[in-house]
């Protein structure tokens, strides 16, 4: 999986899947723009002490070059910047991974649409698909003229509605899935190519946080949710994106929108542990049935 000499720009690459799919493109040989709001000079809405500086330096160290730019994907004008600042230095984008959300601590789970707060509703939907659209519309250009890849990021690799989520939620993965295949189709056209990819039960951050654990002790995470056995880190998708970049038949999965778990039956890749985890078997044999995670033997799905 040799990406060097390539240009990428990840969206949202503070934390999470962004900042892990940043790093491995990096590990792979890539110049990587790693883009956000949170930087060491002040944090974003989300409030959050990681920050776009810390992500690139891990670029760098995992073997790529890592370039910092601050870029707001709420404001035009912050992407016309990027967008020039790419174009100047290289011409192209051959990588381009939207991984921009920002919805976190808006959305409202477990409660009807009818009694949530629809400011708060309305700018989650803001954040998570207006800054897509932005960020496509004006990147876009650069990745047709390279023939290059778009990976839009999502939740979920289906457009069935998991009660529980929200609506807002889940128009907003939804949306994310549809802007994929739209883009498998439009950029067909022009030689490039444009698909959705979504992690499992992930151990981002933020999830650590809500489930108490660190990333030394995560299997701690099962006594709060025993599914949580399953958990695959960000670095998990991260090497799947990498796989595609790296492949020169990534036409083939064009507007579909591809699991961390279908990567890696497809490309044999493991997460950081050395595991394979196969969340969407465990989702079909355990989680569908209603089958009691404590009687099921993890490691054979792992």
């Amino acid at each position: 999986m040799d990406l060097r000499g390539k240009v990428a720009v990840v969206t949202g690459a503070t934390r999470g899947c962004g900042r892990a799919i940043a790093v491995e493109l990096g590990a792979a040989g890539a110049a990587v723009y790693v883009t956000g709001r949170s930087t060491r000079a002040g944090r974003s809405p989300m409030d959050r002490a990681e920050t776009i500086e810390e992500t690139a330096e891990l670029v760098d160290a995992a073997g790529g070059t890592g370039i910092a730019v601050r870029c707001d994907f709420t404001e035009v004008s912050d992407v016309d910047a990027l967008r020039d600042r790419v174009a100047a230095d290289h011409g192209r984008v051959d990588v381009l991974v939207d991984d921009v959300w920002g919805g976190d601590q808006l959305a409202e789970f477990d409660k009807p649409f009818w009694e949530s707060d629809l400011d708060r509703a309305l700018l989650l939907v803001h954040n998570a698909l207006d800054t897509h659209l932005i960020a496509l519309h004006r990147l876009l250009p650069l990745v047709v003229a390279a023939r290059g890849l778009v990976v839009e990021v999502t939740d979920g690799d289906t457009d069935t509605y998991e009660y529980g989520v929200g609506l807002p939620y889940h128009l907003a993965k939804s949306g994310v899935r549809a802007i994929g295949r739209v883009l498998g189709r439009d950029l067909a056209e022009h030689g490039a190519t444009g698909l959705a990819v979504t992690p499992g039960f992930l151990r981002s951050e933020m999830m650590l946080e809500h489930f108490g654990v660190t990333e030394e002790n995560w299997r701690d995470g099962a006594l709060k949710d025993p599914h949580y056995v399953m958990a695959e880190s960000p670095g998990y998708l991260g090497r799947g994106v990498v796989a595609l970049a790296a492949d020169p038949a990534v036409s083939r999965f064009a507007g579909k929108t591809m699991a961390s778990w279908t990567l890696m039956r497809e490309y044999g890749f493991t997460d950081l542990d050395g595991s394979r985890p196969d969340w969407g078997r465990w989702y079909d044999d355990v989680v569908v049935p209603g089958v009691d995670p404590t009687t099921v033997d993890a490691s054979a799905y792992r």
